[in-house]
């Protein structure tokens, strides 16, 4: 394997350099010039110097106090006996504010980052609002199955031994199975809109005795066009029930779907910013040199313990993840033409580090949290910066401190 290294700058550094002796990549920032080149228009269209951020020093960072403890909560002693064995002490920010209005019954916008618990703030309190109310059933609706999959692992984490049961719905899977899970009632229905509503138009699934629905990451459900299946969906729900928000952004958009489905809705933000602040941004100067011998060359250094490499096409993934594996790396691939078995596979690979490279597309990614992500590699721009934001976010989670590199012509 080769050998040679690579460093990229800090960002206390000034000018963007240039390629250094050699010919070789530089890594650095600063007044970052945007090439004209055809068919770069991502990086046309995004201030390169966006993609440089120097993480703030968690040491200096402000220490989060909780007001509540999980034992200080009015909840089952069941869900409070898994919580201990999830390895959970204290509430997040955004479940030390949420919970209490959920529990209360109150519809709730959230407002928050990637990786800050927003999954335990809702479950907790829902799980122990079934627990009290037998006959209640709470609809969970996420922008991709990924997510929905893993909403679904964390539900069974809290619900374990409790009987409450729960049916992941989601496209790309087998829909039968899924029919034959909701004939039997389950209190817990989480899924994509797109197979929800393939699934009430089947005459599989009954919104009328669910009075709870959560919208979970709903500026992304915008995003990738599910506004008329989201409206449809909630339409077909009692008037009279909790609905819950969770958004990391507020457009006009999003305002106009609060106004006109949510009832005085509490509002808990507890968003620090556009971009994650432990995580270090930078840009790679490629000055030439081969792509993929670049990309060699930073993965081959042992600070890059478990990467996510984001390219733009489905096609780019794979052949960039099974150049990887040609070249020594365990690395793995998920996007839009993998089987859904294939993804999870994958997924589980990378969370249990069996595998230490994912290499993924943006859809494919949505809703990812995987733990100790030490770096995220553009290897291809993001369309958008709004895309930018969501890949990092996938490192730097938790309080930890992560890296994000991405690679300039």
């Amino acid at each position: 394997m080769n050998n040679r290294r690579h460093t990229y700058a800090s960002a206390s550094h000034g000018r963007a350099r240039g390629s250094g002796r050699g010919g070789r990549p530089s890594y650095g920032h600063g007044r970052a010039r945007q090439h004209g080149r055809s068919g770069a228009a991502p990086q046309d269209r995004i201030d390169i110097s966006r993609f440089i951020h120097k993480a703030v020093i968690i040491e200096e960072a402000e220490v989060f106090t909780p007001k509540h403890s999980f034992m200080d909560f009015n909840i089952d002693p069941r869900i409070k006996h898994n919580i201990g064995q999830k390895g959970y002490a204290t509430p997040t920010p955004i479940q030390d504010s949420a919970i209490p209005h959920i529990l209360a019954g109150r519809d709730l916008v959230g407002i928050a980052n990637t990786g800050t618990g927003k999954t335990g703030a809702f479950l907790i309190p829902l799980l122990d609002k079934v627990v009290r109310q037998p006959d209640e059933r709470v609809l969970i609706m996420v922008p991709t199955r990924e997510l929905a999959q893993q909403i679904d692992e964390e539900y069974r984490g809290f619900s374990s031994g409790s009987g409450i049961a729960s049916v992941c719905t989601v496209g790309g899977a087998n829909i039968n199975p899924q029919i034959q899970r909701l004939r039997r009632k389950p209190y817990f229905v989480i899924g994509t809109p797109g197979r929800i509503k393939d699934l009430i138009e089947r005459r599989a699934l009954d919104l009328s005795a669910f009075g709870t629905v959560v919208l979970d990451e709903a500026d992304r459900m915008l995003d990738m066009g599910f506004i008329h299946d989201m409206r449809t969906i909630l339409a077909l729900m009692p008037k009279k029930r909790q609905t819950l928000f969770f958004s990391a952004t507020l457009s006009s958009d999003i305002e106009k779907l609060i106004g006109d489905f949510l009832n005085e809705p509490v509002r808990v933000s507890v968003k620090t910013g556009d971009t994650a602040k432990g995580v270090d941004q930078d840009i790679v100067r490629l000055g030439g040199k081969n792509k993929l011998d670049v990309l060699h060359d930073l993965l081959a250094q042992p600070e890059f313990g478990k990467v996510l490499i984001f390219g733009r096409t489905k096609h780019g993934v794979e052949r960039l993840s099974k150049m990887l594996v040609q070249r020594g790396f365990k690395a793995a691939s998920i996007h839009g033409n993998k089987t859904q078995a294939h993804r999870q596979r994958a997924l589980g690979a990378f969370k249990q580090d069996d595998i230490r490279i994912l290499v993924a597309t943006d859809v494919a990614a949505r809703g990812i949290d995987i733990a100790d992500v030490s770096h995220v590699i553009n290897y291809d721009l993001p369309t958008t910066y709004d895309d930018y934001v969501h890949r990092i976010g996938r490192t730097g989670r938790a309080g930890k401190r992560g890296k994000a590199l991405t690679f300039i012509e």
